[in-house]
């Protein structure tokens, strides 16, 4: 559990979305989501509870599938999975909110801008899904699109298979391993060997992955954003390329980018001072 959280349970959609809290509650909200992955919130957020609690009222959600939330089917998408993001928000009486999304979560919080701009206050972007048109190339985008075509059953079994080997994925993920606090990556490893612990992201790449081009691709949609924006990535991000960053920064109105040095994927836990001092600052201008 992080530093400063506690947890609770917030009745939605019929089941019970985990959500980790901090901070006064009638501070300004932020609300974090985790990435892909077996990733949650607690893993995701784990160096940055307390010390965003400090000024503001955190709540870090479980997206269906992931984590502690239970009794909702994992959604797909990230467009579902933005429209439950909103539900939660409102059944917890928060009208409006910073939020804060990596990779996949990334994804969903510009979703969330887009189905829904009223209840979003401002983005923070770190690494985030949903803006390059293929995976890498040619090859490995048909190759994840091919992988895609195996029964669902069979996708959650490789997905459970390759959970034993997670200090080694997580190796091919960050620029270097030992930035990453040893709870964190011990709690990857106990979440991706849990009984069908990959299904909620294997129904993510299904929603998003086609058969010669990325699905989610928000590029052409992420002008009208016009939210205060904050991308943050990582310069040696193996998995999401920064150049999808770099472009829809330029694009929308109230952006910019910060490029990490030396940085991986996850630039929130690996660069984690840096990290906190430009989202501390971002914060600091929204409230002015």
């Amino acid at each position: 559990m992080p530093p400063g959280a506690e947890v609770g349970f917030i009745e939605v959609d019929g089941g019970r979305v985990r959500a980790l809290t901090a901070g006064e509650p009638t501070a300004p909200p932020i609300v974090l989501i985790h990435g892909g992955g077996t990733d949650n919130a607690a893993i995701s957020w784990y160096r940055l509870i307390e010390p965003l609690g400090r000024t503001h009222r955190v709540i870090a959600v479980d997206l269906p599938g992931f984590g502690g939330t239970t009794g909702i089917p994992p959604v797909g998408g990230p467009w579902e999975q933005a429209d439950l993001v909103a539900r939660t928000m409102a059944a917890i009486g928060v009208e409006g909110a910073v939020a804060v999304g990596v990779s996949m979560g990334g994804d969903v919080a510009l979703r969330l801008a887009l189905r829904h701009p009223g209840v979003v206050d401002g983005l923070v972007l770190i690494a985030p899904c949903g803006l390059v048109p293929i995976l890498r190339d040619r090859f490995a985008h048909g190759a994840a699109w091919l992988t895609t075509r195996l029964p669902e059953r069979l996708l959650v079994a490789l997905g459970g298979f390759t959970g034993r080997f997670t200090r080694s994925l997580m190796r091919a993920v960050v620029h270097d391993i030992a930035t990453l606090p040893e709870p964190v990556i011990e709690e990857f490893a106990r979440e991706a060997t849990a009984p069908g612990a990959s299904l909620a992201f294997v129904r993510y790449n299904l929603a998003t992955i086609g058969r010669g081009t990325m699905l989610n691709y928000a590029m052409d949609e992420v002008a009208s954003i016009t939210a205060p924006t904050l991308f943050l990535h990582g310069e040696k991000d193996p998995l999401v390329p920064i150049d999808g960053s770099r472009r829809a920064a330029a694009l929308m109105p109230d952006a910019r980018l910060v490029s990490v040095p030396e940085c991986g994927h996850l630039a929130h836990l690996e660069a984690h001072d840096r990290f906190l001092s430009e989202v501390i600052r971002f914060l600091d201008g929204i409230r002015r």
